[in-house]
């Protein structure tokens, strides 16, 4: 390790140590024993000393997840601001936040929600919030950019760069495929056979048409693209094509009286740009809403208003990913297959 923090510092410019930033601190602060960290604390508030005894009594909490861009945004920060500091501390805690994504990755590819020792629905492979794809992200940019993460080992560059070819392959394999075609993804997927899954009671095995485009993304940026890889880009914007809905829109009603002092509905509008549901029924493509009662709904105006107002059930989300992003894939890797060329908008 002395070894690694000596060349560690070689990289840096001569400069004076610059000191070191709030957010920068709080990370620091907030890593768990086990090289993770917990979701949803404030990066960005001044910590009192009372704060800060609380905060380390709470290290060896496990807690540490990958939900709501947990650890992997902390590891990409302290990367950066380790380019701009001498400070040793960056370094030992940025290589550990990487051993630890390495480390919760299951045998077959996938990432769970929660490590160590997830239990329930944090369990599943998880692709909601981006998890997944967020960890896999960060570790192919390691694998990748030399300089910016110039630290890195090429021992620990080339097992990050196994662990993404690996979770590649279990994407590939999590792909739900309906009566021969090829569609999208789970927001979560079981860790043992893969096959879609539920989390919390009102989000069902489903196909996402929200997490499913961070995934396509991911495969989208794969230089050189293999055929298996190619093909599943081109079955899940065929499904996002299939699945779009037209003729709507999504508005805030005011209704006095209620918690928010409003109300999400659904209007028709003929002018409407195509929008999605967040999650669909595998098999019919029927948009999926849905009360804490676990209760598949067709309409969004059938679940309670809690739930109804209190989460995202209908969005753009695919919006750019077909009108940019897939044309110019498309382009460059499947020049004689545009499934979008006969599409009507």
């Amino acid at each position: 390790m002395k070894n690694l923090l000596r060349g560690a510092i070689c990289f840096l410019c001569p400069c004076l140590l610059l000191s070191i930033d709030k957010q920068a601190e709080s990370i620091l602060l907030h890593q768990r024993d086990n090289g993770g960290w917990p979701k949803n604390y404030d990066r960005n508030r001044s910590i009192t000393e009372g704060q800060r005894k609380v905060i380390l009594a709470n290290k060896n909490r496990n807690d540490a997840t990958f939900d709501n861009g947990a650890t992997h945004t902390e590891v990409r920060y302290l990367a950066k601001t380790l380019l701009k500091t001498r400070d040793q501390r960056h370094l030992k805690v940025v290589l550990k936040g990487i051993r630890f994504m390495l480390a919760a990755q299951y045998p077959n590819g996938g990432w769970p929600q929660r490590f160590p020792k997830p239990g329930g629905y944090s369990a599943r492979i998880t692709f909601n919030d981006g998890a997944m794809i967020g960890v896999m992200s960060t570790l192919r940019e390691i694998s990748r950019d030399k300089k910016a993460y110039p630290f890195v080992s090429n021992e620990l560059r080339e097992r990050c760069r196994k662990a993404a070819e690996r979770g590649i392959s279990c994407i590939l394999k999590c792909q739900i495929v309906v009566k021969g075609k090829k569609t999208a993804w789970c927001a979560q997927h079981d860790e043992k056979t893969l096959m879609p899954r539920k989390a919390r009671s009102y989000e069902l095995p489903s196909i996402s048409g929200a997490e499913s485009v961070g995934v396509v993304r991911f495969l989208m940026e794969i230089d050189e693209p293999s055929p298996e890889i190619i093909a599943a880009v081109q079955g899940a914007v065929q499904w996002f094509d299939e699945a779009k809905l037209t003729g709507i829109r999504e508005i805030r009603k005011e209704a006095k009286g209620t918690p928010k002092g409003w109300n999400k509905v659904v209007i028709k509008d003929a002018f409407a740009p195509p929008i999605w549901a967040r999650f669909y029924e595998i098999g019919t493509n029927q948009p999926i809403f849905c009360s804490r009662d676990g209760i598949p709904r067709k309409t969004i105006a059938e679940i309670s208003y809690e739930r109804r107002n209190g989460y995202s059930w209908l969005g753009y989300y695919a919006k750019d990913l077909m009108a940019k992003d897939y044309p110019a894939w498309q382009r460059k890797w499947a020049p004689k297959g545009n499934i979008l060329r006969n599409s009507n908008p």
